[in-house]
């Protein structure tokens, strides 16, 4: 509970909470144009937000499909985000010297690495509903169809469940960062595997390849699209399990010189 104390106070008091909520306002609000403009075409070019030869396909605009584009986004965009957090969690002990401070403290190195993947997870899941409860807003502003209690419980579920996907998708960062003693590794390695889940998606291949399968469950490939099998749900779970534990074995047996 010591270390996740700690933990809390070190994102309370850095500005990357902000920064990543803003990044999901706009994501949300981003969505919620797609939506407006989706609407009525013909409005959305008069007021100049369409192009007079633009058209948008593939989208309804209704709540479905407005939930369906919040958990794509969470699923393309929280590798990223929430990746940037896992990096910032575990890096920045290394980068400001204040590793070998948390190594002297009685308290485990298992319980220090669970307090921060346990406030990473948190953090995550908060920012997840924050971005629903700001879709809501914005769906009921712009007026969307469909909407019932069933359609929010369903598009809340979607959500949740792509969230907890991408945030075991993102825990071998924290084991880069801690091996690389810093950002660089892990920012590499969270670019590296973002572009390979948008190539091997291209490819057909991405229900095989465990950062592709968050986007594919959300829908991008779209309704008739390549869904995951429990092969690719597996391979998210896996990853999870590998990022933490490694994590935490590398924290306690590794030469920590420095």
């Amino acid at each position: 509970m010591n270390a996740i104390a700690a933990e809390l106070l070190k994102a309370r008091r850095s500005r990357l909470p902000w920064v990543t909520a803003v990044a999901f306002t706009i994501a949300a609000g981003f969505g919620g144009l797609v939506m407006f403009i989706l609407q009525d075409l013909r409005r959305a070019r008069a007021l100049g937000l369409l192009g007079a030869k633009a058209s948008l396909t593939g989208g309804t605009a209704d709540w479905p499909g407005y939930f369906a584009l919040l958990a794509q986004t969470v699923a393309v965009g929280g590798t990223l985000l929430f990746g940037l957090i896992v990096v910032w969690v575990f890096g920045r002990e290394f980068s400001q010297g204040t590793a070998k401070d948390l190594l002297a403290l009685p308290t485990p190195r298992t319980a220090i690495v669970g307090a921060k993947f346990g406030v990473v997870a948190a953090w995550s899941l908060l920012l997840t509903l924050y971005t629903y409860l700001l879709g809501l807003a914005i769906g009921s502003a712009i007026g969307l169809t469909g909407s019932s209690a069933a359609t929010a419980a369903a598009g809340l579920g979607n959500l949740l469940l792509t969230a907890a996907m991408t945030i075991a998708l993102v825990t071998p960062f924290a084991l880069a960062a801690s091996a690389g003693r810093g950002y660089l590794a892990s920012v590499a390695a969270m670019f590296v595997v973002t572009f390979l889940a948008q190539v091997i998606t291209l490819l057909g291949y991405g229900r095989y390849f465990p950062w592709s399968v968050p986007a594919l469950f959300a829908g991008t490939a779209g309704p008739q699209g390549d869904l995951p099998g429990p092969l690719g749900y597996g391979l998210v779970v896996l990853v999870g399990v590998l990022g933490t534990t490694g994590t935490a074995a590398w924290w306690k047996l590794a030469d920590q010189d420095r």
